[in-house]
């Protein structure tokens, strides 16, 4: 058994425990090493947002947010724990995601990736859209994904 086959990759409640967590590990993977803080205002902006994590037991080791714009779904603040990083992870909470974004009916998946993380969605079928920008300091592009929101019907 792989080390991403006995983590659980599910969604949580806004506030809970867990969410609590979350918020470590996004300080930890995606704000520390640039320098940047926190601005608990932020907390309350998320209350209506999906939120998904990947456990090993009581251990957090991946998270992002999923916010409803409208006819899609904008993933967020993914991070993995160092540790936990080229094990699988990550793409299993993008295909979680990608399964929510189909259940609410969404058409396609969109997101800012850092310059670091583009290859990976890349992999996992996003495309650039646009020029390259900067957000939190650092170099951005936006990615995104049609979903398939019905089955293919064959005549």
């Amino acid at each position: 058994m792989t080390q991403s086959q006995i983590i659980e990759v599910k969604f949580i409640d806004w506030g809970s425990v867990k969410y609590i967590q979350s918020l470590a590990l996004r300080y930890e993977v995606l704000r520390k090493p640039l320098g940047l803080i926190f601005d608990p205002a932020i907390f309350l902006t998320e209350k209506s947002d999906y939120h998904l994590i990947a456990h090993h037991g009581d251990w957090l080791v991946g998270c992002m947010i999923l916010t409803d714009v409208g006819e899609d779904l904008k993933m967020r603040q993914v991070a993995v724990a160092n540790k936990y990083r080229r094990s699988g992870i990550g793409a299993r909470m993008v295909a979680k995601a990608e399964a929510k974004a189909i259940e609410q009916g969404k058409q396609k998946m969109i997101l800012h990736a850092r310059d670091s993380a583009m290859d990976f969605y890349l992999s996992l079928g996003y495309i650039v859209v646009g020029d390259s920008f900067e957000e939190v300091g650092i170099p951005h592009v936006k990615m995104e994904k049609y979903l398939r929101t019905s089955p293919t019907k064959w005549y």
